[in-house]
């Protein structure tokens, strides 16, 4: 990179890093283009160089998480062999509780709740990285579908799950079932859980350690689906 493309990058890390650290003080409301000039002693006209709109940074800002969120999990469940879905299951269970308490406010961007005006593009950066996330945890599932179909219902249809959902699951992974598809959904929605109420503060009231709490979960994940921890 010259110098010019390094400075500019740099800047860019800087505008995002404010714009998190906005969120965090008012909420993703509070993310201003202005606002973050005024900080940084730009010009508006400056700062509409990198980030032409709100909803631009705002759509940097996520791709970026998730793409940070994805190749974390994935390093972490790829370092063990898939004849062990079990143990990839928990590696990328604590990876994401890892990864959330270490990026709290970008877990809250990308899981929370909608940004009010904020439209991201249709297969734009955001769905992509997104959907990389779902992809490579269903792709877990998917392997450990064979041990954990004998504690599974297997009456589920592509027509039990949205439209929109079937057709990326389809298009990017063709031999995954339905049933395994619901599947994924259900471990997904037992792996957020805690973490997202740890990341809103509701768990450390009530739990003295909320990392064995955590890890208690996803071991008795594992078992439900009949897998080796």
């Amino acid at each position: 990179m010259s110098r010019r493309e390094r400075l500019r990058a740099e800047t860019s890390r800087e505008i995002k890093a404010i714009a998190l650290r906005q969120m965090a003080d008012g909420g993703p409301g509070a993310i201003s283009l202005r606002g973050i000039a005024r900080e940084m002693r730009m010009t508006p006209r400056a700062i509409y160089s990198y980030f032409p709109t709100r909803d631009d940074l705002i759509t940097a800002l996520i791709s970026g998480i998730a793409a940070s969120l994805a190749e974390a999990v994935e390093t972490a469940s790829n370092a063990l062999p898939d004849t062990d879905p079990g143990g990839r299951l928990l590696a990328w269970g604590q990876t994401l509780r890892e990864w959330a308490l270490a990026h709290p406010e970008s877990f809250r961007l990308f899981y929370g709740h909608p940004i009010p005006g904020y439209q991201p593009p249709e297969d734009g950066p955001v769905d992509l990285t997104a959907r990389r996330v779902c992809r490579d945890l269903t792709r877990l599932v998917a392997t450990a579908w064979p041990h954990a179909r004998h504690h599974q219902p297997e009456d589920t249809s592509w027509s039990d799950l949205h439209p929109d959902y079937v057709a990326k699951i389809q298009a990017e992974l063709p031999d995954v079932p339905p049933a395994a598809a619901a599947l994924a959904l259900r471990v997904w929605g037992r792996m957020h859980g805690l973490v997202a109420l740890e990341i809103d503060g509701h768990i450390h009231p009530v739990a003295g350690n909320p990392a064995a709490l955590h890890r208690a979960e996803m071991l008795d994940l594992v078992r439900s689906l009949g897998l080796a921890e």
